[in-house]
């Protein structure tokens, strides 16, 4: 069959037009694309909980020194422990000693006597610069911490009184109380363990009144861990 000039140029005319059709189409898609696969943003959240604990708990004591019962003597002790935290706003450490009935943490073994007394120098419910002389025999505690400002401002002094802005040494004795007494307040985190120490001391005075009886004597302490 004989293709005459006019019928190859409508197929010409044809064939423009198609390609016409996918040029437009081929832009159209270019215009559309970035619409289509354009990348998403999400986040995936999780929450890490504050969490402090004693990593080395403090161990029991037995206090060093000869304390006889009529001309007297000194006996001390301490323990020490470790805190590890990933709270950023720190954790306080507190104290208390169990109630047992009466006003004196150290009871005799045997006989339950309270001859050994709790401190009896405090200073408005704080501890006291040096040790407070009594005629009793007297049962007492101060705090140190390796990071220095870890330790609660009531065992810092200023040369002459206690809680107070200044040097941390273990001169700022405290009484034994039923109750929680912040003795470590640190206002960081601890990741890798902040060390603290707590001192004990026993004081028997010459001629001491009321005479302890010659027997071994025992308190218990209690510290809990608040994250702050």
């Amino acid at each position: 069959m004989k293709h005459t000039p006019s019928a190859i140029g409508s197929a010409m005319q044809s064939l423009q037009i198609v390609l016409a059709i996918l040029v437009a189409l081929a832009l159209l898609f270019v215009l559309i694309e970035p619409q289509i696969t354009h990348s998403q943003q999400f986040t995936i959240q999780t929450t890490i909980l504050a969490e402090s604990s004693f990593t080395v708990p403090p161990s029991n004591i037995t206090m060093a020194g000869t304390l006889n019962g009529v001309t007297g003597g000194q006996a001390t002790g301490s323990t020490q422990f470790v805190v590890k935290s990933n709270n950023s706003t720190g954790y306080e450490v507190q104290i208390a000693f169990p109630s047992n009935g009466t006003d004196n943490a150290m009871l005799g073994d045997a006989t339950g006597d309270e001859s050994l007394r709790d401190y009896d120098g405090d200073v408005g419910g704080q501890p006291s610069r040096g040790y407070t002389a009594s005629s009793a025999a007297q049962f007492a505690y101060t705090v140190t911490s390796s990071t220095t400002a870890d330790t609660d401002l009531s065992f810092f002094h200023d040369g002459t009184n206690c809680n107070q802005s200044g040097t941390q040494t273990a001169v700022c004795w405290k009484s034994p109380e039923t109750s929680n007494f912040t003795i470590v307040d640190r206002n960081t985190s601890a990741n890798t363990g902040a060390t603290s120490t707590i001192l004990f001391n026993i004081t028997v005075p010459n001629n001491v009144t009321p005479v302890p009886s010659a027997e071994s004597y025992t308190a218990t302490a209690t510290l809990s861990l608040v994250n702050t």
